[in-house]
């Protein structure tokens, strides 16, 4: 793949930069503790993200009290990147748009180019590559600088390129090589030259892309750019594999071992996916274990990250809500019930947030080769998520407005409202626990295909992702179930193997299934109902076609196609 740049890093410093001018006075004021709070928490980004998401949101809640609404936006975009950079995209688009509605325009438009960029990003790691198109357009506009102009133009290409639009892409690329102020910036330089040449080649085949490739990774190498160079080795892996398989394991060899290097699980799981699909020596099965491993611990570790960061802003809220009360000389008595109810809040969503980690992490414990994480499954759980801030969070947050805000006020009617708010949690817990008992399809191609794996024979899979089945009628699976039981079967009886593999692909609205085995193959002048009497029946009453090769040296296999709907 050629990754956009993420440029969050100019961005975090052009909004720190720009924090300070909001203030609109012709003097330096002395920065409020809210605004050390933001200021640490910007130091901290990318090393310690969970103290900083803290900080931010503690800063936002006292900026909230001010009225201070260009730095309540700071924050919130700030926080955007944040869940941006560990996966939580939905969540990261509602904090950016949360964003735009505190700002000022036009006095508060030096904010927009990042809050549009950050959208953008979150639409393309979302494979919603027109809505990010609409966004960084959007950034581009709004931006006054030519050099992040140019860092929002690659990222534009890039996007064209996910589009299969390469020739868009490549006018842009063109049009940014020819600018002058790039060659004053190498990492920026190779990049784009890099994704240039590469995009080329994927417009055009006999597109001669060599010498560029490698021309990028010769600068990468001069300035270090180690991110730079997992993306060059990843290009030219791609387009060495038809040429010279040598060479292709050689580069994303190095791409797995750069990003190790730097810790970055990504770009090293789409290193595995590689040497599992292309690299069949000996060390086949210890790429596909550990392929699995890293898809298990990124998951939980995503999942976890985005229950923590849901419940430090409901902690940040809940210990307003404290600090209000005794403020407004509650009794201790009443103080103590309201500090009650809220405590049996919080281990409400505390016990919430395991139920739904340790949901996710068996889900994803029980999938063998998944390359992204089910839409539907964050989906569900990024609507928990939205509900424990927009129901828990903001219902705290009213009675405390009533509170502050009242000279008078009902007590009882007060700890009636927040009685209120812990049943709606409870409530949530509920509904998560009733939801999607339903079983997988590709669970149950994984335990069949596992069934026959022993000491003698060896039994491989990639691809079998739901998402492939998700289109599929109940008729159609069973067939499928029983075509794929068949081969095996076929084979435990007559092809003497002691490896299978079977590969699952969806193309073009249509399933492909790819079955290779290094038994003895099918001889001459035997047909294949002699020893798959039902697989062409089959085969037929789902309108799909199949192809047995027997040009290889040693061994079978089988090419399965039919339609996806």
């Amino acid at each position: 793949m050629y990754p956009g740049f993420k440029f969050v890093g100019i961005f975090l410093l052009f909004i720190s930069c720009n924090f300070s001018e909001n203030r609109n006075s012709p003097v330096k004021v002395p920065p409020t503790e809210a605004d050390k709070m933001y200021n640490e928490a910007i130091s901290l980004y990318n090393n310690d993200n969970v103290k900083a998401f803290t900080l931010l949101s503690k800063a936002e809640s006292i900026y909230k009290l001010k009225n201070d609404s260009a730095s309540i936006a700071s924050c919130l975009i700030t926080k955007a990147i944040i869940l941006n950079d560990i996966g939580d995209y939905l969540s990261s688009n509602e904090r950016a748009i949360d964003a735009l509605s505190f700002l000022k325009l036009p006095g508060d438009s030096a904010y927009l180019p990042s809050i549009y960029n950050n959208l953008a990003i979150s639409e393309k790691n979302l494979k919603h590559y027109a809505e990010a198109l609409t966004w960084y357009h959007k950034a581009l506009q709004a931006s006054s600088d030519n050099y992040q102009k140019i860092r929002i133009k690659n990222n534009i290409a890039d996007t064209y390129g996910k589009l299969k639009s390469y020739s868009q892409g490549i006018r842009i690329y063109q049009s940014l090589l020819k600018d002058k102020e790039l060659l004053e910036h190498e990492i920026d330089y190779a990049r784009i030259l890099d994704n240039y040449n590469y995009i080329s080649w994927l417009e055009n085949n006999d597109y001669k892309a060599e010498e560029g490739l490698l021309t990028a990774v010769a600068l990468r190498q001069k300035i270090n750019d180690k991110s730079g160079l997992i993306s060059s080795h990843s290009h030219l892996a791609e387009y060495y594999l038809p040429l010279d398989k040598t060479k292709a394991l050689y580069h994303i060899h190095e791409k797995y071992r750069l990003a190790k290097a730097i810790k970055n699980p990504n770009d090293r799981l789409e290193a595995l996916d590689f040497l599992v699909k292309n690299d069949k020596g000996i060390h086949l099965q210890d790429y596909f274990s550990e392929y699995q491993q890293l898809n298990d611990s990124i998951q939980l570790s995503r999942d976890k990250a985005k229950n923590r960061f849901a419940l430090i802003e409901f902690d940040v809220e809940k210990k307003k809500a404290e600090n209000l009360l005794l403020q407004k000389g509650l009794v201790q008595k009443e103080y103590q019930i309201t500090k009650k109810n809220i405590l049996i809040i919080s281990i409400s969503l505390g016990t919430l947030a395991l139920i739904i980690g340790a949901f996710f992490w068996y889900k994803k414990r029980k999938q063998t080769l998944l390359l992204e994480s089910d839409n539907k499954l964050k989906e569900q759980q990024l609507k928990v998520s939205k509900k424990i801030h927009d129901v828990v969070a903001n219902g705290i947050y009213q009675v405390m407005t009533r509170i502050e805000n009242q000279e008078d006020f009902d007590k009882e009617k007060v700890l009636d409202e927040l009685e209120f708010v812990y049943e709606k949690s409870r409530d949530i817990s509920y509904e998560k626990a009733v939801s999607e008992n339903k079983p997988e399809f590709s669970k149950r191609i994984s335990t069949l295909i596992a069934s026959f794996n022993n000491e003698n024979v060896k039994t491989y899979l990639a691809g079998n992702d739901e998402n492939i089945w998700e289109t599929l009628k109940e008729f159609t699976r069973e067939e499928i179930y029983q075509i794929i039981r068949e081969l095996l079967v076929n084979m435990k009886k007559h092809s003497r193997a002691t490896h299978v593999a079977l590969k699952f692909e969806r193309k073009n609205n249509r399933i492909q299934i790819q079955y290779t085995d290094n038994g003895i193959g099918i001889s001459e002048g035997i047909t294949y109902k002699n020893g798959l009497t039902n697989t062409d029946s089959r085969i037929e009453a789902i309108h799909g076609e199949i192809i047995f090769d027997n040009e290889t040296e040693k061994g079978l296999k089988i090419y399965i196609s039919f339609p996806a709907s």
